[in-house]
């Protein structure tokens, strides 16, 4: 059953993902070039974040997965003073066109590999503050955090250019070389989420059913729930959940509860 989708805008940043899970290229006639194997859909989407998106909602939409998907952007990114081929994950995304912020929950723990990222329309000659540039993570995280829980959405960027090597010095072979010396470290990360999702509980659990049936819970609020307990099946490896003893007084009362336990809790794999 396929329970992850790896995205890259480019076919050499594609390549790294290709030998290490042996993809094979789906001959059916899609808009995009996509490589499948038992578990995983890679798809190659082009450049720029509304290419990026259009690819993740029909990705999701016609490949059929579990519950929880793991969703992942790997690519390259430009950055001010980084080495090229360093690689990095992300915990803020900054559009600059509509100035909207997205928190992806970074997942690498090590000290300093974790940046926030800017989603420029255009290639970026002019490196800003401790930033990644680069033109698709918005409208990958925007469309992916509506199809799965913010822990197993995962952004991967290798730098491939900065201050003293600019964006004319990038080529394909540069890049497919790039992400192969970190495909290992990504691999770990994909495959750790990849144990953690087939082992969870369905947000359908006792727990969804108990509630819906002793409050009242909205079109609106039901959505909330399900997204609540998806997050504290991947945040506590589905650890049940002990309700307080007293009743709440209503619908709203219950998801505030469930957040309040989710802040208290921190994601390590």
């Amino acid at each position: 059953m396929i329970n992850s989708f790896i995205f890259t805008a480019l076919a050499c940043e594609a390549k790294a993902f290709i030998t290490q899970f042996e993809l094979k290229k789906d001959l059916s006639h899609h808009p995009f070039t996509i490589y499948t194997n038992k578990q995983i859909v890679l798809t190659i989407t082009g450049s720029g974040k509304i290419a990026m998106a259009a690819a993740v909602a029909y990705s999701l939409a016609v490949f059929e997965s579990i519950e929880n998907p793991i969703l992942i952007n790997a690519g390259i990114a430009g950055h001010q003073t980084a080495a090229l081929g360093t690689l990095f994950s992300v915990h803020k995304i900054t559009d600059t066109d509509s100035g909207k912020n997205y928190y992806p929950q970074s997942v690498i723990k090590n000290k300093g590999s974790s940046l926030a990222l800017c989603t420029v329309s255009k290639p970026n000659k002019d490196y800003q503050d401790d930033y990644l540039y680069e033109m698709e993570a918005s409208g990958f995280y925007e469309i992916a955090s509506r199809f799965t829980t913010t822990e197993l959405i995962q952004i991967f960027k290798v730098i491939s250019d900065n201050q003293l090597i600019g964006i004319e010095a990038i080529n394909a072979k540069k890049v497919t070389a790039w992400m192969t010396a970190s495909i290992e470290k990504m691999t770990i990360v994909i495959e750790k989420l990849q144990a953690l999702t087939i082992s969870l509980p369905s947000p359908h659990s006792n727990d969804y059913e108990l509630l819906q049936a002793a409050y009242y819970f909205n079109v609106n609020h039901s959505h909330q729930l399900k997204a609540l307990l998806q997050r504290w099946n991947v945040l506590t490896h589905g650890v049940k959940l002990n309700f307080p003893e007293t009743k709440f007084h209503h619908a709203k009362a219950v998801l505030q509860w469930l957040q309040q336990q989710i802040d208290l809790q921190e994601f390590r794999l």
